[in-house]
């Protein structure tokens, strides 16, 4: 960039003529002594030596307190970072609606607390790569040949009511599709419906899929997202180091199949 500026002046430019020699200098100087972006180190990003991770254990299967122990999808998810990363680790159960305070205020590291990623927090906070989608699915039995909604016009389509999922049917209808509204009390009961042949499809999320087809090997469907809802971890937005390191244990967890053997295991 010196060599730059040095041939601007060579040309005679006005402005650079303008600038006080030591401004100019100052100038030049803060630019050179700029390191690059360098490579995030364990004790730059967590200078404590450990992992202190943030949960809400009221949420299984993801993490759950039973009074005795702390279990659940996000507390393997936790557990596998930190040996991914060669740190020891601790998990603080804290509210939901507390979690980000202690994120903010530095208590904890990172949120492992099945997070959507919020668009309305990005000022204070960066998520590390998605481990878990929870969007909605549409559903039918693996033998029906139906594989989106424009096939489903005039079926029957079973939901919850007065969920995520009804809003999603009244959407497709106020685009002109035509639906056969079947309502229940919980997600589980559509899946019911739809295994009972009360209904041509259902819409549940994803969570609740897969805990319904493990628990009933005898039935297999077929599906296909229709809205995304990504489950991230949240660190806060000063904290570059930490969250690069993260992010990057996240991927290494996928490729090595790590990240599928815990959601195997809880869902």
């Amino acid at each position: 960039m010196a060599a730059t500026a040095a041939q601007e002046l060579t040309l005679g430019k006005a402005r650079f003529l303008a600038i006080p020699l030591a401004v100019a200098l100052a100038a030049i100087l803060a630019v050179v002594l700029i390191p690059p972006e360098r490579t995030p180190t364990i004790s730059s990003a967590f200078p404590a030596g450990e992992i202190i991770v943030g949960v809400d254990a009221s949420f299984p299967p993801f993490a759950l307190d039973d009074g005795e122990t702390i279990a659940g999808l996000d507390i393997d998810l936790a557990h596998a970072l930190a040996a991914e990363l060669n740190l020891p680790v601790r998990i603080r159960n804290i509210g939901f609606y507390a979690l980000h305070d202690a994120l903010l205020s530095g208590q904890v590291d990172i949120l492992v607390s099945a997070l959507r990623i919020d668009p309305a927090r990005m000022d204070d906070l960066r998520y590390a790569g998605s481990y878990f989608d929870n969007g909605l699915v549409l559903v039918t039995a693996a033998e029906d040949p139906v594989s989106d909604i424009k096939s489903l016009a005039n079926s029957r389509i079973a939901y919850e009511y007065a969920s995520s999922a009804e809003g999603q049917v009244r959407a497709w209808e106020e685009e002109g599709q035509s639906i056969a509204r079947r309502p229940y009390e919980l997600p589980e009961y559509a899946l019911d419906a739809l295994q009972l042949g009360l209904a041509d499809a259902a819409i549940v999320d994803a969570t609740t899929l897969r805990l319904y087809l493990g628990a009933r090997h005898d039935w297999t469907a077929r599906y296909e997202y229709i809205t995304h809802e990504p489950y991230a971890i949240a660190v806060r937005i000063d904290r570059v180091d930490a969250w690069k390191l993260v992010d990057g244990a996240v991927s290494a967890l996928q490729e090595n199949g790590e990240l599928a053997r815990i959601l195997d295991k809880w869902l």
